[in-house]
């Protein structure tokens, strides 16, 4: 089958440039790779060559079909030789005034009915229509690095995008292999505007001093199912990527709170701990692997002393079982004696408020995070307040760890880390619903693709409750009384009847 586009102009030939190539003459498709720097472009054909032929020495693609896509590129001597291109995509560096300047040119001299595109990942699309003669035939087209193994493209209509124009679009990604995903022109679009709840929550929890970069990673990986945690993927990404874009969404936001950078990324963008292009970020690089901190080993205690659970624990039932699989005195009085481990199990609360306003005695109260089912982590998260005693402390973190199963000790904060983080991007998720940026079926496949979450942030939402959620996101906002935790109303109304979060209003 025919391409749709049969002639396609791609314009820049860096690493983005040249994965829209790639993946567009494996399609089928004639490619013109421009660039002002006509060295770049002819690097860029070069390298595509050896791509091919490793593939061909692997048994991955025929010998034909490499020299088939190799036949389909060609180098024009300027930007007037795309005359003929039937889609031309820019993918040149993210400045507002240079691309409108490119599309500029470029309207005069392609075809009336040729398409053309932006692959920027932040610049408003409508912005770098304005000015055009015809920007109903113009809409962003957002790939993301590496092309060829992230299978997702945002289809992005700006205010005056055409609808054949997006389904031509459409049309074309699938045909490239690619998953199209169809999105509004807001900030971010979808995948950067729903990845702020990760990053950006996971490092207000290390500014606040709640637990250290590799905690947060290894609870939220060994808790959620993340493949890599946050602060791992900033150091993938690079925060001379990562960092900017936070700026530029919360800045397009009108400093919306949820969106707000961190001091800690701008620090060390300035500093040079970039991740693992530069050898450190926030962890060091030998030979291309993390050096990842000690755990803090198990405690020795000798003399375990019994455990009150408190009655308003969540998953009240399933702590105790658990206690008594793992062997532990259990006390079942309205209130525990003088002796007893005080576990409490809050939903959005810091320990310290459970205590006072349970009238427990906080030296003796250590909280556990009960938001997930036990049996479906792969660690087990404790968190002491400023009073607790070592001796407590280190008895909770024992009792835990008798079956083998990883435990992690945080310190007070409203919410434990995955309560904070999973409510935050479920939050943002819905908040995008609100907005009509995406459908939620669009958002799930878009995350799930280009994020690598385990799971879309609706569905995650799905599986710890609607109400869980909204229950973490109340009570945040009543310990911090930020606006950060405002739960958007398309949650809030899921969650007041019981529907699920991937139901669309009729």
């Amino acid at each position: 089958m025919k391409p749709f586009f049969q002639t396609i102009g791609v314009i820049g030939a860096g690493a983005m440039g040249r994965g829209i190539v790639q993946i567009a003459a494996q399609a089928g498709s004639q490619v013109k790779i421009f660039d002002r720097d006509a060295q770049a472009s002819a690097r860029a054909v070069d390298e595509l060559g050896q791509q091919w032929d490793k593939q061909v020495a692997k048994g991955r693609m025929e010998p034909a079909q490499a020299a088939a896509c190799k036949a389909r590129l060609t180098i024009p001597a300027a930007l007037s030789d795309l005359r003929d291109c039937q889609l031309v995509v820019e993918a040149v560096v993210e400045r507002l005034d240079i691309k409108k300047a490119l599309f500029a040119e470029l309207e005069g001299i392609v075809a009336a009915d040729a398409v053309l595109v932006s692959n920027t990942s932040s610049l408003s699309v409508t912005a770098i229509a304005a000015g055009l003669k015809h920007p109903e035939r113009f809409a962003g087209y957002h790939f993301f690095n590496p092309v060829p193994l992230m299978k997702v493209v945002e289809v992005i209509c700006g205010l005056k995008t055409g609808a054949a124009c997006a389904d031509a679009l459409t049309t074309y990604a699938r045909q490239i292999g690619h998953t199209p995903v169809r999105a509004q022109d807001t900030p971010g679009f979808i995948v950067n505007h729903a990845g702020r709840g990760y990053g950006t929550e996971a490092l207000r929890l290390v500014s606040e001093g709640v637990a250290d970069f590799a905690t947060v990673d290894r609870i939220l990986k060994d808790q959620v199912g993340f493949k890599l945690g946050p602060f791992e993927l900033m150091d993938l990404t690079a925060l001379d990527v990562s960092h900017p874009v936070m700026e530029s969404i919360y800045q397009q936001y009108y400093q919306e709170p949820r969106y707000r950078p961190s001091v800690i990324t701008a620090q060390r963008l300035a500093g040079g701990l970039l991740g693992r292009k530069t050898g450190e970020g926030f962890y060091k690089y030998s030979q291309g692997a993390a050096e990842w901190p000690a755990e803090p080993a198990v405690p020795t205690v000798k003399d375990m002393p019994p455990v009150w659970v408190s009655p308003r624990a969540t998953r009240r039932a399933e702590l105790l079982q658990l206690l008594k699989d793992l062997g532990a005195s259990i006390e079942t009085g309205q209130s525990p004696s003088m002796q007893a481990l005080t576990l409490v199990a809050p939903l959005g609360f810091d320990i310290t408020t459970v205590a006072v306003v349970e009238r427990l005695d906080p030296a003796r109260t250590v909280g556990i995070d009960m938001l997930i089912d036990d049996a479906a982590t792969k660690r087990r998260v404790l968190a002491t307040n400023p009073a607790t005693r070592a001796d407590m402390r280190d008895a909770a973190h024992a009792l835990f760890a008798r079956d083998g199963k990883a435990v992690s000790v945080i310190r007070d904060s409203g919410g434990f880390v995955t309560q904070r983080v999973v409510a935050t991007i479920v939050n943002i998720a819905s908040d995008m619903c609100q907005q009509g940026v995406c459908s939620p079926q669009d958002l799930e496949t878009a995350v799930t693709l280009g994020l690598g979450y385990p799971q879309g942030p609706l569905a995650m939402g799905n599986r710890y409750g609607p109400t869980n959620i909204l229950e973490v996101l109340f009570n945040m906002q009543t310990v911090y009384g930020d606006p950060r935790y405002r739960p958007s109303p398309w949650l809030r109304r899921r969650g007041a009847i019981g529907l699920s979060l991937m139901q669309e209003e009729s």
